[in-house]
C-alpha cells in the first residue's frame, strides 16, 4: 500500500467507519472481537512492517518512567541522559521524543531497541487487544498510519 496515500484514503473512508461502529449491537462485541483478531492475523501475514515503519516515522509514543528505565539499560546511559538526549514534555505533560522519526529507527526499519522498545510501541496497533471496542475511535485514527489498520477495517466492514 502506498504510505502516502493512506492518510487520503483513511480520511475518504472515515464517515463510513464511524458509521460502522456506532451501529454495532451491544451484544455483538465478543463477535467484534473475535473478528477483530482474526483480521489482526490475517494482515499481519500480508504486510510486513519492517517495509513501513510509518509509524515509528511520525507517530511518538508516550514514554514511561519504566520506558525510560528499559531505554536506559538498552543504551547503557543513564536514566536523566536519555531524558536529555532523546525526550522532551509534550502538551499532556508525558514524555515523548523529542525528534520524529523515532531517534532509535535505522535506515533499514530496524528499531536498535527492539527488545526494550516503549509500551506503546509494544502495543501499536493495538488491533489485537480484548475489549476492541473500547478503542475503536484510536483505530479509526490509526488506519490513517498503519496500513495494516486501514486493511483490517475495511476488512472488518465486509465480513460484520
Amino acid at each position: 500500500m502506498d504510505i502516502d496515500s493512506l492518510n487520503e484514503r483513511a480520511k475518504k473512508v472515515e464517515k463510513e467507519t464511524k458509521s460502522f461502529f456506532k451501529n454495532i449491537k451491544k451484544n455483538r462485541m465478543r463477535e467484534l472481537d473475535d473478528m477483530v483478531h482474526y483480521l489482526h492475523e490475517e494482515v499481519f501475514e500480508e504486510i510486513d512492517c519492517l517495509e513501513c515503519a510509518n509509524c515509528c516515522r511520525s507517530l511518538g509514543p508516550r514514554i514511561t518512567d519504566k520506558d525510560i528505565e528499559r531505554i536506559a539499560s538498552a543504551t547503557r546511559m543513564k536514566q536523566h541522559e536519555v531524558v536529555s538526549a532523546y525526550l522532551r514534555i509534550d502538551e499532556d505533560n508525558d514524555y515523548v521524543f523529542k525528534t520524529m522519526p523515532c531517534p532509535f529507527l535505522g535506515a533499514d526499519n530496524y528499531c536498535s531497541i527492539y527488545e526494550d522498545r516503549p509500551k506503546a510501541c509494544r502495543e501499536y496497533p493495538h488491533t489485537d487487544r480484548k475489549k476492541f471496542y473500547q478503542i475503536h475511535a484510536l483505530t479509526i485514527k490509526n488506519a490513517a498510519t498503519c496500513p495494516a489498520v486501514f486493511n483490517l477495517l475495511e476488512r472488518l466492514k465486509k465480513e460484520f
